[in-house]
This record gives C-alpha cells, sequence and structure tokens, in this order.
C-alpha cells in the first residue's frame, strides 16, 4: 500500500487508530432493518473459549430489499435479501460476516457463517458461488500532505475469481453471465 516505511508506518497506524473510514457493500438474508448498530463484542476465531473478547461496533444501512416468490425454504412462501452498506469502526476478524449473522442476517455465500441450501439457492440463479460481500470504499488521510483520500473500487470485475488462463481458455459463452446485471435486474424495492 506504501512505496516508504514511513509511509507505511502511518498508514498502519491510522487503520490501527481506527481514524480509516471503510464501507462495504453485502448481500443479505431476510429484510434489514432501515439502519442498525451492532456493538457486540468478538472473540478472535481461533481463540479459545475463556480468551477476552474485543470490542468491535458496525454501522449497518439497508439500501434495497428484494423478495421473491420462489422458495429458498420450505418453511417460507418466498425468499427475501437486502442491500445492505456495513461500516465497521473496528477492525476485527471477519467483523462484518459474524456481526450480520448475530442479527440473522447472514451474507449471501459466506460458507462459515451462512446457510448452505440457501447459498446453493442464491448461486443457482445469480450464476456464481461466492460470498457477496464487497470492499467498495475506503476513506484515509494521505501519509505525506495529510490531504483526504477517497478511494472507490466499484463493483468487482465479473471474473476477478475466476479469470480464463491459457490452460482453461476463454470462458463458455454460456458462462459469460454479467452478474451484477442479474443482481440488478431483480425486483429490489428501496429501503426506508
Amino acid at each position: 500500500m506504501a512505496l516508504h516505511p514511513a509511509a507505511a508506518r502511518t498508514l498502519s497506524q491510522a487503520f490501527e487508530h481506527h481514524a480509516v473510514r471503510k464501507r462495504y457493500l453485502a448481500l443479505v438474508r431476510g429484510w434489514m432493518p432501515d439502519a442498525a448498530e451492532v456493538d457486540h463484542a468478538l472473540r478472535p476465531d481461533d481463540a479459545p473459549p475463556d480468551a477476552p473478547v474485543q470490542d468491535a461496533h458496525t454501522t449497518l444501512r439497508c439500501l434495497a430489499r428484494l423478495e421473491l416468490p420462489e422458495a429458498a425454504d420450505p418453511r417460507f412462501p418466498g425468499t427475501r435479501a437486502s442491500l445492505v452498506e456495513a461500516r465497521p469502526t473496528t477492525g476485527r476478524r471477519h467483523q462484518i460476516r459474524r456481526h450480520l449473522k448475530h442479527l440473522a442476517h447472514p451474507i449471501l455465500g459466506d460458507a462459515t457463517h451462512g446457510k448452505g441450501p440457501l447459498n446453493r439457492w442464491w448461486a443457482e440463479r445469480l450464476g456464481r458461488q461466492r460470498l457477496w460481500l464487497h470492499a467498495w470504499h475506503l476513506g484515509l488521510a494521505h501519509p505525506v500532505t495529510c490531504e483526504w483520500l477517497a478511494l472507490d473500487s466499484g463493483l468487482p470485475d465479473p471474473w476477478a475469481a475466476s479469470p480464463p488462463t491459457a490452460a482453461t481458455g476463454p470462458h463458455p459463452a454460456g458462462d459469460a453471465l454479467d452478474w451484477q446485471q442479474r443482481v440488478l435486474a431483480l425486483p429490489w424495492r428501496a429501503a426506508g
């Protein structure tokens, strides 16, 4: 991230002191409330059960909701999902994933904290098996000039996870799905 040790140190300290603004987009199970503040301490994943917990805070905002008439789970008449913006103010490992699971709205495609049958159901409809969490904005002070930098990634390239190689050749036309268009084509309703 930095070209010089001093700049790297400054950037590292910015992350350590929570001076970096991070925003993520996530597709989650169910209908999220319009806004939520999660202040739920987390223990490191690999820590023993008696290890101390660490403070963890995430601000969530529902951007849109979706209800499909087809049921992913036979217990329900349809399937619901929400598009959520997550802003963690602390930086614990898998914090957003764990906080959304804590709210019973796991991220679609989350093999660790989500639901396997639901993940497979969505993968079939969207043409991709992936974790539907995307880091799309990073804001921080430049390590030398202190000018505020706003870095936006946009939506990920649909083949970023599995680009064609010389060994595999180009993806077949039937597989060249624009998953972004599939997601956007769903009947979303604005939240709030």
